[in-house]
């Protein structure tokens, strides 16, 4: 993986139930305004020693700006086709919500992942640039190194080896065969993409300031860059 910058875009509002922020359930659930925090601690413990910069671009808290899974994905694709982060990170309280909605955009390849070995066969037979993490279910005692872990599988060593390593020449081919099939059926211009959805959804996943701060500051694409501040003007 390259140097260059990683998002991670989630809900905070996670939890099945409301907790006290300084409070746990009875099986060691973390209360869901503490989920931002945890998750982004535990990305940049590894992705510093990486040199990769992280941008937390979704719901910091409950007071946040609300986002749900939709916008997420709004979010993720936007990011990755303007090569503003070359991997973004999110969940929701499943992790399948953000799943389904970063996968149905061009360009995203989202994996997802509940331990490390997930982690470490997603970046091997797979080689994507998300990953979707439950932050509510199954999310208890000790959940903060299980993420820690992951993290560490899912950005350490080459991508796409394969594994077993002896099947990487048929897995790679896979992975090329279902990006040019999910290519085809989609739009050829992304730009058109992004209009023929509701206008008030990708506006509302593109006006946070921590969002615009990642994208306008590392997009490397001029249209879609155009299209951005067209919609948040």
């Amino acid at each position: 993986m390259q140097s260059t910058p990683m998002t991670f875009c989630g809900q905070a509002r996670t939890a099945f139930r409301r907790v006290n922020h300084e409070d746990c359930t009875d099986d060691g659930e973390q209360p869901g305004e503490q989920k931002n925090a945890i998750i982004l601690k535990e990305l940049n413990a590894v992705a510093d020693e990486k040199g990769f910069p992280v941008y937390n671009v979704g719901m910091s808290d409950e007071n946040d700006h609300h986002l749900t899974y939709i916008h997420l994905g709004i979010m993720a694709s936007i990011l990755l086709n303007s090569k503003a982060v070359d991997f973004v990170v999110t969940g929701c309280g499943t992790g399948q919500g953000a799943l389904m909605s970063l996968n149905i955009h061009p360009g995203v390849v989202c994996g997802y992942c509940i331990d490390p070995a997930d982690a470490f066969l997603f970046a091997q037979i797979n080689n994507g640039n998300a990953l979707s993490l439950p932050f509510a279910k199954g999310f208890g005692w000790g959940a903060e190194l299980n993420v820690r872990f992951i993290f560490e599988k899912a950005f350490t060593g080459r991508n796409g080896e394969g594994y077993p390593p002896e099947r990487k020449e048929p897995q790679v081919r896979n992975a090329g065969i279902l990006n040019q099939v999910k290519a085809a059926v989609v739009k050829e211009n992304y730009l058109d993409t992004l209009r023929a959805i509701d206008p008030q959804l990708v506006k509302t996943a593109v006006s946070g300031p921590r969002f615009q701060q990642c994208f306008f500051e590392n997009c490397q694409d001029k249209a879609i860059e155009d299209f951005v501040r067209q919609i948040v003007a």
